[in-house]
């Protein structure tokens, strides 16, 4: 418990009254920190902490690595950059070794303040200094994790690009023939030849690697810890990632394994402006990367570049590729779905060479000046149309339907409407594509039986809706026509149910297997549906568990 002796030895209150130092000691938390504890992590909210005994390291993470900015020694303070700012820490605060740290909320400080001027004067000081500190901080030039090497219209740097933007890596990316390559390529410069090349942060050259062998040189987790799981989550979308943090909160041992990065579909959109909390909306990196974050530190284990092979429903045990067998009690399937693709000649020979499936947000400045065509009138390709339309000299949305009402939501369609360089083009089709190396035009119809015209494309990204891909799943769990999971009241209708008790509302046709997002059958196709559901998954996994019988 706090005393006055404990607050007087604090500079920055030393000359308060007994009186107020009293009601400091009743008022504050006397947090008591073991080494490698956080008193505040990065996107806390707003409080003074003051160090009484110990040592606090004040850590941030830049680019996925994490950083040591300071530290904070008996006597200091921390949190005055928040409360001048009415901000979030931008940066976290972990015990060195065991300390002792006093906590102030923010509604007792500036009650505080109020009553004590020089307090108010002496953050005040302190905030300035600091945030000096942080101005120092942005000047300095971010050193990229990633250089690479490559052709725009080569498939594999393309791939390579991708998932490093998918993964929030940070990347250096120049032509063979750009003039700058031999200041930002120390050394011999890669043949041609042997691009894509990569040179990473440690000074590591890889030409033309596999994914997951770059995944695991940059730290990213390839392999599973351990030989058995409570809850095993296949798919690292919204609704997969809220099963981790979920899942891990409550005591579980939790793995997710993602193909390619934590995000899903969501995580390419540009911007998703009705999801809960966000008023001023937020990407779907964001949101993938705070949910990523909470998920790790939460003690989830997040594999990326592995896929199922195949699942042994009778066994409970998940084959990866590569040969690694882990043995789960409960599976958690949000694998969400994969755009379709448009069925026109030539159109394959230019996928990531001008023609995308979905928002490629990594070709964005690569779009200056040119003009973009967008395929689809939902809201995917709303959001995506006005991201482009920041890069772009024109974009331009084709949907072979007459209003845009029918399928997309009303506040996208007004903003759209804002944007001079955006123009929809309704009852219409592209049916041809055309270049040498890469997408240079494409032949739009404008109506049946119109004449085709001929139009030059910077870029065409489709977004023409989405199937359940889950001709892998064994022939147990049981799906509709189109390959949706069967949960639920669906599974029972379907004769698929033979247990004593009724299944769970997201429990597939195999007890103790589970569907949630996009993957399950449902009217709902929302983030917001798909992280309750995530969560959801959890708790009725916890059920089975808890039973671990029909």
């Amino acid at each position: 418990m706090l005393t006055i002796d404990d607050i007087r030895a604090i500079p920055l209150f030393s000359t308060l009254s007994d009186t107020e130092l009293e009601h400091l000691a009743h008022t504050s938390a006397d947090l008591h920190l073991c080494a490698g504890e956080f008193a505040v992590h990065e996107g806390g909210e707003r409080a003074l902490y003051a160090v009484l005994t110990g040592k606090m390291e004040v850590i941030k993470t830049f680019d996925g690595i994490e950083r040591t900015l300071g530290w904070r020694l008996p006597g200091t303070i921390f949190g005055e950059v928040p409360l001048a700012l009415s901000s979030p820490f931008p940066g976290a605060y972990r015990a060195a070794e065991p300390s002792r740290v006093m906590r102030v909320d923010a509604q007792r400080y500036y009650t505080l303040a109020a009553a004590a001027p020089d307090i108010a004067l002496k953050m005040g000081a302190l905030a300035r200094e600091r945030i000096g500190g942080l101005q120092g901080l942005s000047a300095e030039t971010p050193k990229p994790r990633v250089t690479l090497v490559g052709n725009r219209w080569d498939t594999a740097c393309t791939e390579l690009r991708h998932f490093l933007a998918r993964n929030q890596i940070s990347c250096d990316w120049m032509t063979p023939d750009a003039p700058e390559l031999p200041a930002r390529w120390p050394g011999t410069r890669p043949p041609e030849d042997d691009c894509p090349a990569l040179r990473l942060v440690d000074g590591t050259v890889l030409c033309r690697p596999a994914t997951r062998q770059l995944a695991g040189l940059l730290g990213l987790q390839t392999q599973p810890r351990l030989a058995a799981y409570d809850t095993l989550i296949i798919g690292g979308g919204p609704a997969g990632l809220a099963a981790a943090v979920y899942g891990a909160s409550e005591g579980l041992r939790t793995m997710v394994v993602e193909r390619e990065a934590p995000g899903g579909q969501a995580g390419t959109s540009s911007r998703i402006e009705n999801y809960l909390g966000f008023p001023n909306g937020v990407s779907g990196d964001e949101l993938a990367s705070r949910a990523l974050q909470q998920a790790r530190r939460l003690g989830a284990e997040i594999l990326v570049t592995r896929s199922v092979a195949r699942i042994d429903v009778d066994g409970r045990n998940v084959h990866l590729d590569g040969g690694d067998v882990i043995h789960t009690r409960t599976i958690i399937l949000a694998t969400g779905v994969t755009w379709r693709r448009l069925a026109i000649d030539g159109f394959d020979r230019f996928i990531g060479k001008g023609i995308y499936y979905g928002a490629s947000r990594s070709e964005a400045n690569a779009t200056h000046g040119l003009d973009v065509y967008l395929i689809g009138g939902g809201n995917s390709a709303g959001q995506a149309a006005l991201y482009f339309a920041n890069h772009a000299r024109m974009v331009t949305l084709i949907l072979r339907g007459d209003s845009l009402e029918k399928s997309m939501s009303r506040y996208l369609i007004e903003q759209l409407r804002s944007k001079s360089n955006v123009a929809v083009q309704l009852r219409s089709e592209v049916v041809g594509a055309h270049g040498d190396t890469h997408l240079t035009a494409i032949d739009i119809r404008e109506g049946p039986g119109a004449e085709v015209s001929r139009r030059d494309c910077g870029g065409l990204f489709v977004f023409i809706g989405a199937d359940a891909e889950t001709g892998w799943l064994p022939t147990e769990i049981a799906r509709d026509a189109r390959g949706y999971v069967l949960t639920g009241d669906d599974v029972v209708k379907a004769g698929h149910w033979s247990c004593s008790r009724d299944p769970y509302l997201l429990e597939s046709s195999v007890p103790g297997v589970f569907a949630c997002g996009d993957v399950r059958l449902s009217p709902v196709k929302r983030v917001a549906s798909a992280v309750g559901e995530g969560s959801m998954a959890i708790a009725f996994a916890h059920k089975y568990l808890q039973y671990d019988a029909c």
